[in-house]
């Protein structure tokens, strides 16, 4: 085989090589990701959320032991008196304003449920419906007047629904939604509109109307002990400390 040949041969070879590398690269350009991308989006969006809310409390905590130690001996007591307001706003024991958004759920016109009963509020209801405005950023609410915080209980008792033990049978039942800025308001709102929560409600004869607030609204304090279950005293060690 002559010179010719050869690079005749070689240059065959590495066309085919080239080939077969374009093909597969072509092929796997096939293969989808079948997952839902709005979800992952959401999911990715929630996230980057939580983070930032996560580093802007260590921000805020570092910026308290920074006041404990510059400050400790001449401002103690303004320090720990605004820091116990603070904790109280965040576990919701005080009344709370700002944007948000305002549920009314109520029954389906009568004309619409002929040989159907009137719709009940369940606590799945409500749960799910809590459940999605925490996902869309609702910052603080209240049902029927009632503040919702982390260690609120909706269940059924003896086929009433209650909130922390108030019934909450009468309707309409208007929800209180507050979250971090107008925009979020919005966002919500716009997000509230295609939620599954209303056809829901309509499954169960029920309506649910979401209207954005024109004026800051306000939830009230949660006016209910806290319980603490899992807390215990500690015990004095030899020298009089804590243990």
């Amino acid at each position: 085989m002559n010179k010719k040949q050869w690079g005749f041969t070689i240059i065959t070879v590495l066309i085919g090589v080239m080939l077969a590398i374009q093909f597969k690269t072509v092929k796997n350009t096939d293969v989808r990701d079948t997952r839902d991308t709005w979800q992952l989006r959401e999911d990715l969006q929630n996230e980057e959320a939580l983070r930032l809310e996560l580093l802007e409390e260590i921000r805020s905590q570092e910026e308290k032991i920074a006041q404990y130690e510059n400050n400790i001996a001449a401002n103690k007591e303004e320090i720990l008196r605004t820091t116990l307001d603070e904790l109280k706003t965040e576990v919701g024991l005080t009344e709370k304003s700002g944007p948000g958004l305002i549920l009314t759920i109520q029954p389906i016109a009568e004309e619409l449920i002929i040989g159907s009963q009137v719709g009940k509020v369940t606590p799945d209801l409500l749960k799910r419906l809590l459940n999605e405005l925490n996902r869309y950023g609702a910052k603080e609410v209240a049902i029927g007047g009632h503040r919702v915080i982390n260690s609120t209980v909706i269940r059924d008792i003896n086929n009433i629904t209650k909130i922390d033990g108030y019934s909450i049978q009468a309707l309409p039942l208007e929800l209180r939604v507050i979250v971090e800025n107008e925009q979020d308001a919005e966002q919500m709102y716009k997000r509230m509109q295609v939620s599954k929560s209303i056809e829901d409600f309509f499954i169960e004869n029920l309506t649910l109307d979401i209207q954005l607030a024109e004026n800051e609204i306000t939830v009230p304090a949660y006016n209910e002990p806290i319980q603490m279950t899992d807390m215990k005293e500690a015990g004095k060690n030899s020298e009089g400390g804590h243990s």
